[in-house]
């Protein structure tokens, strides 16, 4: 699923594990991330966020997609921060999951927390 993710490899994230339900992915910030204020754009941990929720919910054989989505923004992110989201599924139903991601910076303290709800669809990956 990663080497066809367009976006993610784009952003610069790299897969650093993924397993059962749980991903790990890490992004260095780059100039071009930052908003008008001079720190990361929003967007940016949002994106990275979503990506490690993505990869976490599909480890599970099914196709999955997100239908909703929150985040909390908890400290400024600035240009060459090396930022790791860690994803860890709460709930594995049949139909709907539950994913809790924490974003952290190189000193492990926190940017972000992302909650993540997906939807299992019947289709399984080959």
């Amino acid at each position: 699923m990663y080497d066809n993710d367009l976006f993610s490899r784009w952003m610069g994230m790299e897969l650093v594990t993924v397993g059962a339900g749980a991903c790990t992915l890490r992004m260095t910030v780059r100039a071009e991330m930052l908003n008008g204020f001079g720190v990361a754009h929003g967007g940016i941990t949002f994106s990275l966020a979503d990506s490690a929720f993505a990869f976490a919910c599909n480890s599970s054989g099914r196709h999955t997609v997100s239908i909703h989505c929150t985040v909390e923004h908890v400290a400024p992110v600035f240009e060459n921060d090396v930022l790791t989201a860690e994803a860890v599924e709460e709930h594995l139903g049949n139909a709907v999951s539950n994913y809790a991601i924490r974003v952290t910076k190189q000193d492990g303290s926190a940017v972000a927390f992302f909650r993540g709800v997906a939807f299992r669809k019947k289709q399984v990956w080959e």
